[in-house]
């Protein structure tokens, strides 16, 4: 999946909304996989369904050992982390991290890992500060954040922790993330496509 750029999204209180919102404005031209938690406990979900009323990129639950691809929206199932490898999806039913499961943290950290600088994520509304460690490791290993702006959050806690304790790249409202996000992504590609001077290269 070298030839897609991560987006990774987190959100709470006040997030079916944001998160309807977001994915109104995402479109195929984007060159990424969109994976999303959004804290929901053990209830049941139906965000892919509400997702895909306002998306044309399609929605689903996401399920373990799930090969991803572009164009596509991953959601954490109920009760269930939402984890990142090179290839697959894996979930588990890990301790809660920040009182959820599932957690932003585990899919931040687990993207920032195996995916590095082509790494995006996305913060929105929400209560404490789950999403604000993962942000920061995020930045640490060469990928990009961008913030809700509290201003404007429906809950403005996880916002306003991750702005204190991670930084962010970009800090604004929803209706211009998607705009954003589709430049970013084609930028992650085209940073991370190999040079005409090494393409031909004999690696010993």
């Amino acid at each position: 999946m070298s030839d897609v750029a991560i987006v990774v999204v987190g959100a709470s209180l006040g997030g079916v909304g944001a998160l309807q919102e977001l994915t109104a404005g995402f479109n195929i031209s984007i060159p990424a996989a969109f994976f999303v938690v959004q804290h929901i406990g053990r209830h049941r979900s139906l965000l892919p369904a509400l997702l895909n009323q306002c998306s044309v990129l399609p929605a689903v639950h996401a399920y373990d050992g799930q090969p991803f691809r572009s164009n596509y929206i991953y959601v954490a199932p109920p009760d269930h982390h939402l984890c990142l490898t090179p290839h697959l999806i894996r979930l588990s039913r890990g301790p809660r991290e920040n009182f959820a499961r599932p957690a932003i943290d585990p899919l931040f950290r687990s993207a920032a890992c195996c995916h590095g600088a082509r790494v995006i994520g996305v913060l929105l509304t929400g209560r404490l500060s789950d999403g604000a460690a993962g942000l920061h490791e995020i930045r640490a290993r060469g990928g990009l954040a961008i913030v809700q702006s509290p201003m404007e959050a429906a809950c403005p806690d996880m916002p306003i922790n991750a702005l204190r304790h991670a930084g962010a790249d970009h800090v604004l409202p929803l209706a211009a993330m998607p705009g954003l996000i589709a430049r970013l992504a084609q930028g992650v590609i085209s940073a991370n496509e190999p040079s005409p001077s090494t393409e031909g290269e004999e690696h010993g």
